[in-house]
């Protein structure tokens, strides 16, 4: 067996067991070996039986004396009910509605037990433990337990089992970092931290390969990021001469005085697009900050120019946004904005226009700004002289991804980056090294704070009756849910069974409408326009309503299971009302225990996206070091974003490699995982 084996030459990996790993990317021993653990159980306590206290996490080693099935009528419950002992006493463990364990443990099995400790008449008890049979290499209850990502009817403890069985396979491994980076940032080496990150000793050494992983993942990102700003050095680009006079009048028109930090953003993008070298530059602002009319004004001077401009956004929902709200913004103007996505094709101005047509005019450069999603990459779209594009939400695009936009044009378009993640401004430096920064703190004035609540259930009636007067004064309200359909396993809410339990039995007298990601384009556009024009009363919906929906008029936000999302995601949600002259309100529905209800206590304290993201990486357990980044960055599976130190390492070390050997001609294995990584990365 090497890296390259198929997973379905592994013991016990049949035709079922391959294609539950296929979903999650697992397709060879080496894809196995890779999928990285997101936390631990600590089972290291080992105790003699007659130590245990109620409420510790433990293990334990010891001999079934009786094992039995019961049945709960009152529960409908099968319960499997065991006695344990060792030398110094006797425990009670249970498990519910698994009967098949009286055919795995039998009287005198010898098995270890891990789990937490309750108590019942003043005895302990331990409730639904892992349990394995005793052997001299225990997977599941002792020492740190890894934890992995899952897909249905795959178990821990199968994909140990797995993993147990490809682990020797790490001495096979090529580190492909040279020897001074790993004494210079005191690095462990590729072989070790692959194994001890599945089945570490200790905390201390579970993080050190972390560090070892994340710094992996690093340098590539930082690799691509220098590569790509040098490419864009040697590349030319067409000067966009600012219009000071129509510019100010453009401003002077809008209907809201733009704040001091937007003002600074503008005027910096202003003076870098009139320049012969592109202009790369990130635009970070938090949610309802107030970017997408800074963007428009460098738009608006590039018309002036007689040159085009286009917009790229990672969904057709946001896209579709952006259409509606540059269009209104630029009304007094003359300019000609598209919509061009893979399902979508529109001109303002005009009511209905065909692909060819649109295609054909903006190819003659008689359209001024062109919107749309990934259909702008493809090779068909062809621009006269595209000068400026904007990517929103950039951390959902690669530098690939990027770089297709920019090759539309010779000489090479200025670029204007923008994000809400809420990066603290050292990091976004070290993160986006291809990027130049500016940051929009304040809100836009007449913005009124969102006054944020968690609500008990036995409040939710009281919830739902401030809704109502709400959406009686004229306002309108969402509901997210969690799930897009009813799952018995989560326990959580779904959009689906909410929407017809709102309408059926709770708000009869308001329209309702229901957006979810398996929705068709058409139909989710229908719900979009018919809630953006108060045509609804109630929009429930799940996250696609994360980014980029723009209703003023909406003034209640109502999270179900507001516990199941992070912070940052739980503040994007609420950025989506509070955009309108009224008072705003965010409702946290929650069943929380006593660490989740501190950390969504943060989202009452916070009004700012960049306090709330500091709050939220406090929240995160020593054990849950892996795939805690924000939503959206896709490449990095195990580097934390807040982890400054680790990533001016990387920084520092690309620098160093690109200096000796601009092409990494020098390091064939770095420029080898490099290119496994983004496939466009180009080497001059």
């Amino acid at each position: 067996m090497d890296l390259h084996t198929p997973i379905t030459q592994i013991d016990r990996v049949g035709k079922a067991m391959a294609a539950k790993l296929k979903i999650l990317g697992i397709a060879t021993a080496g894809d196995l070996l890779f999928h990285l653990p997101f936390r631990y159980d600590d089972f290291s306590q080992s105790l003699p039986i007659s130590q245990l206290t109620a409420g510790s996490r433990v293990n334990i080693v010891g001999e079934i004396e009786m094992i039995n099935n019961k049945r709960s009528f009152r529960r409908r419950l099968v319960i499997t009910e065991a006695l344990v002992s060792d030398p110094s006493g006797v425990v009670r463990a249970v498990w519910f509605n698994q009967p098949f364990l009286i055919r795995n443990l039998k009287v005198g099995d010898r098995i270890s037990l891990a789990g937490k400790v309750e108590e019942e008449y003043g005895q302990p008890v331990m409730v639904s433990p892992v349990y394995e049979k005793s052997s001299s290499q225990a997977l599941h209850t002792q020492g740190l337990v890894p934890n992995y990502s899952l897909t249905a009817n795959l178990t821990q403890k199968q994909l140990r089992w797995l993993i147990s069985q490809v682990i020797s396979l790490a001495k096979t491994l090529t580190d492909w970092l040279p020897a001074d980076i790993l004494t210079n940032y005191k690095l462990m080496d590729l072989r070790r931290a692959i194994y001890a990150v599945h089945f570490p000793k200790s905390l201390v050494e579970a993080e050190a390969a972390r560090q070892r992983l994340a710094f992996d993942e690093l340098l590539r990102l930082q690799l691509r990021a220098q590569i790509s700003r040098r490419r864009l050095k040697k590349m030319s680009a067409c000067p966009v001469v600012f219009q000071a006079a129509a510019t100010k009048q453009f401003v002077a028109g809008l209907p809201f005085t733009l704040t001091a930090d937007q003002r600074r953003a503008a005027w910096t993008i202003l003076k870098d697009i009139d320049r012969s070298e592109p202009m790369t530059r990130l635009l970070e602002g938090d949610v309802g900050s107030g970017k997408t009319v800074v963007a428009l004004i460098a738009i608006y001077n590039t018309a002036l120019n007689n040159l085009q401009s286009a917009l790229l956004a990672p969904t057709e929902v946001l896209a579709s946004q952006h259409f509606l709200s540059l269009s209104r913004l630029s009304a007094k103007t003359k300019l000609t904005i598209a919509l061009l996505t893979a399902n979508k094709c529109q001109l303002s101005g005009a009511e209905k226009i065909k692909r060819p047509e649109l295609m054909r005019q903006i190819a003659a450069g008689e359209v001024d700004l062109v919107i749309g999603t990934h259909a702008l990459i493809q090779e068909k779209v062809v621009f006269k002289n595209l000068a400026l594009a904007v990517v929103d939400e950039q951390h959902r695009f690669g530098v690939g991804q990027r770089q297709a936009l920019l090759k539309k044009n010779q000489p090479a378009p200025h670029l204007l980056s923008m994000t809400a993640t809420p990066i603290p401004r050292s990091l976004a430096l070290a993160l986006y090294d291809d990027l130049s920064l500016s940051i929009i703190k304040e809100q836009p004035s007449g913005r009124i704070p969102i006054i944020t609540k968690i609500f008990a259930e036995e409040e939710r009636s009281q919830a739902y009756e401030f809704m109502r007067q709400e959406i009686t004064k004229g306002r309108q309200a969402f509901v997210i849910c969690p799930l897009i359909d009813e799952s018995d396993k989560l326990g959580a809410k779904s959009a689906t069974a909410e929407y017809e339990r709102l309408a059926r039995d709770i708000f009869p007298e308001f329209k309702l409408g229901l957006l979810h990601g398996k929705l068709k384009s058409v139909d989710k556009e229908k719900v979009f326009q018919a809630f953006t024009r108060g045509q609804t009363d109630i929009l429930v919906a799940t996250a696609v309503v994360e980014v980029g929906i723009d209703v003023p008029n909406a003034t209640v936000m109502m999270i179900e299971s507001a516990e199941r999302f992070g912070l940052a995601q739980l503040h994007q949600y609420r950025g989506r009302v509070g955009r309108g002259e009224y008072q705003s309100y965010c409702l946290l529905s929650a069943a929380i225990a006593d660490k989740a209800k501190d950390r969504l206590a943060m989202m009452l304290k916070f009004n700012n996206g960049f306090d709330l993201a500091k709050a939220d990486l406090k929240f995160r357990g020593p054990g849950e070091v892996y795939g805690t980044l924000q939503k959206g960055f896709s490449e990095l599976k195990v580097a934390s974003l807040f982890d400054f130190v680790l990533m001016s390492q990387a920084k520092e070390a690309a620098q160093h490699l690109l200096t000796a050997s601009p092409n990494l001609h020098d390091f064939p294995l770095i420029k080898e995982k490099l290119g496994e990584a983004d496939k466009n990365v180009h080497f001059e």
